[in-house]
Order: structure tokens, then sequence, then C-alpha cells
């Protein structure tokens, strides 16, 4: 089954320069983009995409605020950051906001099919620049990104609360608890809860 795919960016030969690059690759179909924020929404509420490519600077909106939005209506798509954009700023509030990775606009269809491929996998994946970046930063040292929904769960995972009871407190629909538990037990490569939290414990990430 072709994973779907559809970009948010207002540079026409942005857009086509990637439309033809994906249409070239198997198992992927374009399913359309949009120019602006406002367009982006309007498309989701009647299809959602996959893997969504999001510039972070659009003409009525910031991408990275976008990305939030997207992530809390739709938490199974997939966002992945596309910027000429490479300063460790911008990706890290892409990352906190709920993006599974960071593009930059130079990306050829190989390292764009790889980003798909491990974001559709659960993993992060950020450009050879992007990592560089977040590298020389000091962010990330090595364990996985979480984003701030993310780490509010984890949290109440780790006090015991039920699926029922975190999307209670958080005002979210159980189900989208259960998106942010089965991310979390694969960005921590853990087996069950107990394993989760005791992972977290250990990164100090509680």
């Amino acid at each position: 089954m072709a994973i779907t795919l559809f970009i948010v960016d207002d540079h026409y030969m942005v857009v086509e320069g990637i439309r033809s690059l994906m249409q070239a690759e198997q198992g992927i179909e374009w399913i359309g983009h949009a120019s602006t924020a406002a367009s982006c929404l309007a498309f989701l509420q009647s299809r959602q995409p996959d893997v969504l490519l999001m510039d972070i600077n659009l003409p009525d909106q910031s991408g990275i605020d976008l990305c939030q939005q997207v992530k809390t209506l739709y938490p199974q798509v997939f966002v992945i950051g596309l910027s000429t954009f490479n300063q460790v700023s911008f990706i890290q509030k892409m990352l906190d906001n709920g993006a599974s990775g960071y593009l930059l606009k130079n990306a050829g269809s190989s390292e764009i099919m790889q980003a798909i491929d491990t974001v559709m996998h659960g993993r992060q994946f950020l450009s050879i620049e992007a990592a560089s970046v977040v590298r020389q930063s000091g962010l990330a040292a090595g364990q996985p990104v979480l984003t701030r929904r993310e780490k509010e769960v984890l949290q109440l995972i780790a006090e015991g609360l039920t699926n029922t009871e975190i999307a209670d407190r958080l005002y979210i629909s159980a189900s989208t608890v259960d998106t942010h538990r089965k991310n979390l037990l694969q960005k921590l490569q853990a087996k069950n809860t107990a394993a989760l939290v005791k992972i977290a414990m250990d990164h100090q990430m509680l």
C-alpha cells in the first residue's frame, strides 16, 4: 500500500520540484499540496496523508504553530519540517511541536525517501546538516527528543494514570493518548509501560 504524501509550501518551484522527485518513486502517492496554513487545515478535514512535508515559513501562519495544530487534531499524521533555515531554534521548535523530522529544501529524492521511511517506522529523521547543528548545540545528547505533549503524557503514565484519566487531565481523547503512548514506547524502545517508565527515569526524563 502506497504511503500518501502532502506538502504545504508557498513556493511553487519547491512544490513542483519535490512533486516531480516523488512521482518517480515507487510506493509514494502524492495527494496534493497547500500554499497556506488555512488551506492545509481545510484539506486535512477531508483527508489525512501518512506524511506531511511542512514549510516552517508560511504566508498566513508559522509552520511551527501549524505543526502543533496538525499534531493535536491528527496525531497519526507524521510531519516533516521543510526549510531553508538550518538554525537549531527552528529545528528544536518543530520537534517540540510534534514534527518527526526536519529536511532542508535542497534535499534530493534519496534523502526525502529516507526521511519518509524513517518517520513511518516511528523514528526521528534529521537531515545531515540539521543533525550536525543539533549535535553541536548539545541538544538531543543521544536520547530521543520528545514533544511537549509526549512529555506530559509520559509524566502522567509514570504517575500511574490510565489512558482515560490522562485524556481527562489533558482534555484530549483516549485514542490520542493511546497514540502518544505507542509513540513513546517506540521512541524509547520499551516493550511495556513498566519498561517505559524505567527507561525514562534512567535517561532523567522524569
